[in-house]
């Protein structure tokens, strides 16, 4: 229903903008762009879905050979004890916990192309413990908020890509914006931790989930402190390498665990690759609705107003305006990933990669994940309609991550 309300104000808002554009400034474009947002926007839907089909069967049948194998019940028993407080819905020892794991461990590591049909493994599993019955099947579980929040919330350690972005942008040290980015993702994930346990009622004053945040906020903070030792050539090597690897001993561990098993590990892949590409089928026409709607919101001018309207009040109220020229990217961010970087790039294009507002846009962009993709993705791929609570929770996650963001900034950028 949330989406439904979001896709309808997309194309009101930008309406009765563009007709403002046209009627009283005379701009004879605004229509015409929109509605060429409109075919770009459904190409690029179809294409990223297009895209999606080879990387899901690769790593939907990767999953399958865990399965079989066993790698992934085992990975379940492991974090049964942390997962069943996070997600108390969910049986204790079930696979989807390996799943999960294994969606947020690729996500921390930014590999986004193993952390989204991993993700989608995860979905249809808490899909087949979903209620059963009437107005019931297209309705999102609180254990598929849980997991939606922890992505849109966007924990990455390692934000290669956002530094090579600062390299080729000519900034003097590209790796400056690293440490605000762990801190700003940290804070995010921690928020939508919090806000979606606020909802669904889980009570995370108990010893075990006490432990499990204290130990993350050490290992973050360790982290930090390690790579803020090495330079910008060591970092890359390093943050590269690690990822690749831990990546490779994934798939070679599951094979191996496959073959001890004495499984038909050929079959079992294909077994899975099949169920990729269904599932990269299917999700085709939610990202079409939602980026179609993303796109001509954009094309209307309706993002520009928007942030012109944040800086006059933010000025009225006296309080510092640099960070406004980086709102673009916070806004976007939710809404398109690509948009986002666009937005990145052009503030450090106008304003210099090592400016205030250029460094604020590369960590709002690490800071948080694309919530409305995700939520078109996921459970776009289960039928999901009814969102209930995710939506207002992931964007709650987004706006803690927003303001640490900024705050971090001006500690260390002002």
């Amino acid at each position: 229903m949330v989406l439904n309300y979001i896709f309808v104000a997309f194309f009101l808002i930008a309406f009765v903008i563009g007709a403002f554009r046209l009627i009283v400034m005379g701009d004879a474009e605004v229509f015409p762009a929109m509605m060429n947002s409109t075919f770009e926007s459904s190409k690029t839907a179809f294409e990223i879905s297009l895209g999606l089909t080879g990387v899901l069967s690769l790593w939907l049948g990767i999953m399958k050979i865990g399965e079989k194998g066993g790698v992934v019940n085992v990975i379940a028993r492991l974090l049964t004890p942390i997962f069943s407080r996070l997600f108390p819905d969910i049986p204790k020892g079930h696979p989807v916990f390996g799943s999960i794991f294994m969606n947020i461990a690729a996500n921390m590591l930014g590999l986004d192309n193993a952390a989204t049909p991993l993700g989608l493994k995860a979905m249809e599993q808490m899909k087949a413990l979903a209620p059963k019955g009437e107005g019931k099947d297209d309705v999102a579980t609180n254990p598929m908020i849980m997991f939606l929040v922890l992505n849109t919330s966007g924990l990455t350690l390692i934000p290669v890509s956002i530094m090579v972005y600062r390299a080729q942008m000519g900034a003097v040290q590209p790796t400056d914006i690293f440490i605000p980015i762990l801190i700003a993702t940290f804070f995010a994930t921690i928020a939508g931790i919090i806000i979606t346990s606020i909802y669904q009622k889980i009570n995370l004053f108990n010893r075990v989930m006490l432990l499990t945040l204290g130990g993350m906020c050490a290992v973050v903070g360790a982290m930090i402190w390690g790579f803020s030792q090495m330079d910008k050539e060591t970092m890359d090597f390093v943050s590269t390498t690690i990822a690749n690897v831990l990546l490779m001993t994934i798939i070679v561990g599951f094979i191996v665990a496959g073959v001890r098993k004495k499984i038909n590990v050929y079959e079992a892949f294909v077994e899975g690759a099949k169920d990729g590409f269904t599932t990269a089928v299917r999700v085709i026409p939610y990202l079409v609705a939602i980026l179609v709607g993303i796109g001509v919101f954009r094309a209307s001018g309706a993002m520009d107003a928007l942030i012109g309207g944040i800086q006059w009040t933010v000025a009225a109220c006296g309080m510092n305006t640099d960070f406004v020229g980086a709102l673009p990217t916070a806004l976007m961010k939710p809404l398109s990933g690509s948009g986002a970087r666009g937005m990145m790039v052009d503030a450090m294009t106008t304003y210099g990669a090592d400016s205030f507002v250029g460094r604020l846009s590369c960590i709002f962009q690490g800071s948080t994940d694309t919530t409305f993709y995700i939520l078109a993705v996921y459970f776009g791929s289960v039928g999901i309609r009814n969102t209930r609570h995710a939506v207002s929770c992931g964007l709650l996650a987004d706006l803690a991550g927003v303001i640490a963001a900024i705050a971090v900034a001006y500690l260390f950028f002002a």
